[in-house]
């Protein structure tokens, strides 16, 4: 077996498609075919599962693909650890990140890190919470942003405090406070994020005990903020997803100043790449830079 083979399996499980895998690696569909029909046949059962909808992992696939992972984590380390030794910098960094992240702070983190970096590549994968933390469980993240709740299987290096707001329609009776309580959010329509996994919102319901007036449950923070500016309810997002928009609604804190946590979270600090290690401190430079 061969590192190129494990390399087109996880790129086949990644993208779903083996012409998207080849046109990921460069190399053309026979090459990838030709791989994966060799690895499956040493294996000695399919790894794959072709059909019209494209191409699915096996269950004996998943019990592989871990592996295949974890092999290909650590050559990459290896490999950045014998760069590091002959003096140079490179390697492959793949990041979780969820949309307040990636559109408030990973521009300037990845300006910054190309300019000091330039041999670093850095791979992103987008996604809600529950996405993110599955992306690091089975190996296919090295780092993830995440909002860190009381408890976590991963080891987390806390970020930023981002305060929760509530956000409202500019002619809100409730508008012009300073700021606003549980039980009065209680008596108004309320349209509540879901997000993927036990997120922030919820957990502060339920800290509260109160029971809110839902009247929509939306997945995206761009639609949640287009309700509450067209009058239809009143919602809660943290400060950092509103940025950008203070102007088309009011914002008002809520009692107590709650907030979410973000950090960085990986399965262990202590194995972390040398170029994982360079992206960590990088972002710790970068935000009090941009505060």
């Amino acid at each position: 077996m061969s590192l190129i083979k494990y390399e087109i399996f996880n790129t086949i499980v990644e993208y779903g498609s083996l012409t998207k895998a080849a046109e990921a690696l460069n190399i053309t569909q026979s090459a990838v075919s030709h791989a994966i029909a060799s690895l499956e046949k040493e294996c000695g059962f399919p790894l794959l599962s072709r059909g019209r909808s494209g191409v699915r992992i096996t269950v004996e696939g998943e019990r592989v693909l871990g592996y295949t992972r974890e092999i290909l984590r650590w050559t990459e380390l290896m490999n950045q650890e014998i760069s590091l030794i002959r003096g140079a910098e490179v390697g492959t960094v793949r990041i979780g990140t969820f949309a307040s992240v990636s559109t408030q702070w990973l521009p300037g983190i990845l300006t910054q890190f190309r300019l000091r970096h330039p041999g670093i590549e850095i791979k992103l994968w987008e996604g809600d919470y529950a996405e993110i933390e599955g992306w690091l469980a089975g190996g296919a993240i090295d780092l993830g942003f995440l909002s860190l709740g009381e408890t976590t299987p991963y080891e987390t290096i806390p970020l930023q405090k981002d305060r929760m707001m509530c956000i409202l329609p500019l002619d809100h009776p409730l508008a012009h406070n300073t700021s606003v309580s549980f039980d009065v959010l209680q008596e108004q329509p309320f349209i509540l994020p879901k997000w993927g996994g036990d997120n922030e919102i919820e957990r502060l319901i339920r800290m509260h005990a109160v029971k809110l007036n839902v009247i929509y449950e939306v997945a995206e923070d761009q639609a949640i903020m287009a309700m509450v500016r067209n009058g239809l309810g009143i919602s809660l997002l943290p400060e950092m997803v509103v940025q950008g928009h203070i102007d088309e609604f009011a914002l008002v804190p809520i009692t107590g100043e709650p907030y979410r946590t973000i950090g960085i979270a990986c399965t262990s600090l202590g194995n972390l790449a040398p170029a994982s290690r360079r992206f960590i401190e990088n972002v710790q430079e970068w935000l009090p830079q941009s505060n």
